[in-house]
C-alpha cells in the first residue's frame, strides 16, 4: 500500500501500524500461553519451560475437566442463562431506551426517569441487601437469581437512548403521519436502524452473562446448580481428586495444568461468537455515546 504525503505522514503510519501490531501479540501472548500450558506436561509446566507452544504434549487436563457430568451440567445451566438472560437485558434495554429517547414535549418525565436510572447505575444497596431481596422474593437457588438482579443494564439503557436520539426526527414524522403506532415504529424502523448498536450490547450481554462467576456462588446453594464460571471457579481454587476416575493423570496434570484448561474452555464460546459481531462494535459504541 502506498501513501501520499510528507515524510512526517509516512513515519506516522508506519508507527501506528508497528504499535498496532505489537499491541495485537500482547493481547494474543496470554492466551496462547494458557493454552500451550494446558497442553504440556508437568515437568514442562513446574519448570517454566513453556511458552506458546506446548511442551511434552498431553491432553489429560481436559480430561479431568470434562470427564465429570458436573462440567456438562454447569455449561448447560451457563447457555441457559446467557439465552433468557441476553434476552430479558436486550428486551428491557429497548423498552426503556425508546421512550427516554423522545424530547421533554413529548415525554414530560423524561428528566426524572433519566436522573432516576443515572442515580441507580452510580449507587446501589449493596451485597447484602441485594442478597435479602432476592431471598425474600423467592428466586434464590435458581435461574432467575443469575437473571433478574442485572436484567435492566442501565448503561445499555444509555447507549441505545443516545442512538435512538440522533436518528432523524422525520423518520419518526413520517411514520406518523401515515398512520403508524409507537410499537409498529420502534420494531419496523427504529430497530432495523440500530442493528449495529444491538449487536454491540447483544455483545455486552453475552460476555457479561458468560463470564459471570460470583452472583452464581452467592445465589446459588447446591454446586449442582452452579453456571459454568462458578463451577471453575470452585474447581481452580481446590481439585477434587475423587472425580478423577484415572488415578494416573494425577501425574501428568498440575494445578496450572487444571487452570489452564479450564479457561480455555471457557473462553471458546465467546471466542467463536465475537468474531460475528465484532463489525458493529466499534461503530454501536461511538454512534450510540456521542449523540444528543
Amino acid at each position: 500500500m502506498k501513501y501520499k504525503g510528507s515524510v512526517s505522514r509516512r513515519v506516522f503510519v508506519v508507527f501506528n501500524y508497528c504499535f498496532i501490531t505489537l499491541t495485537c501479540l500482547l493481547c494474543l501472548y496470554p492466551i496462547l500461553n494458557i493454552l500451550a500450558i494446558s497442553f504440556s506436561s508437568k515437568t514442562a509446566v513446574n519448570a517454566g519451560q513453556v511458552g506458546i507452544l506446548p511442551v511434552g504434549f498431553h491432553l489429560d487436563a481436559y480430561k479431568y475437566v470434562m470427564q465429570n457430568d458436573q462440567f456438562f451440567t454447569s455449561f448447560g445451566i451457563a447457555v441457559k442463562r446467557l439465552l433468557l438472560g441476553v434476552f430479558f437485558n436486550m428486551t428491557l434495554t429497548i423498552l426503556a431506551a425508546y421512550p427516554l429517547a423522545k424530547s421533554r414535549k413529548m415525554f414530560p418525565k423524561r428528566d426524572v426517569f433519566m436522573w432516576y436510572f443515572l442515580v441507580a447505575m452510580l449507587f446501589n444497596g449493596g451485597l447484602i441487601p441485594t442478597y435479602l431481596v432476592v431471598k425474600e422474593t423467592g428466586i434464590l437457588n435458581s435461574i432467575w437469581a443469575l437473571i433478574l438482579p442485572g436484567a435492566v443494564p442501565i448503561y445499555n439503557i444509555i447507549l441505545l437512548q443516545n442512538y435512538f436520539k440522533g436518528l432523524p426526527d422525520e423518520i419518526y414524522d413520517s411514520a406518523r403521519i401515515d398512520g403508524a403506532g409507537e410499537w409498529r415504529i420502534l420494531g419496523q424502523i427504529f430497530l432495523p436502524l440500530s442493528k449495529p448498536v444491538l449487536a454491540t450490547l447483544v455483545t455486552f450481554a453475552a460476555v457479561g452473562h458468560w463470564n459471570s462467576w460470583f452472583d452464581g456462588i452467592i445465589y446459588m446453594n447446591r454446586i449442582e446448580r452452579y453456571p459454568l464460571q462458578s463451577y471453575l471457579q470452585t474447581v481452580v481454587a481446590k481439585i477434587d481428586t475423587s472425580t478423577i476416575m484415572d488415578m494416573s493423570q494425577i501425574e501428568n496434570i498440575v494445578t496450572r495444568n487444571n487452570r489452564a484448561a479450564q479457561i480455555f474452555v471457557a473462553m471458546v464460546p465467546i471466542l467463536c461468537v465475537y468474531p460475528f459481531l465484532q463489525k458493529y462494535f466499534t461503530k454501536g459504541i461511538v454512534l450510540g455515546s456521542v449523540k444528543g
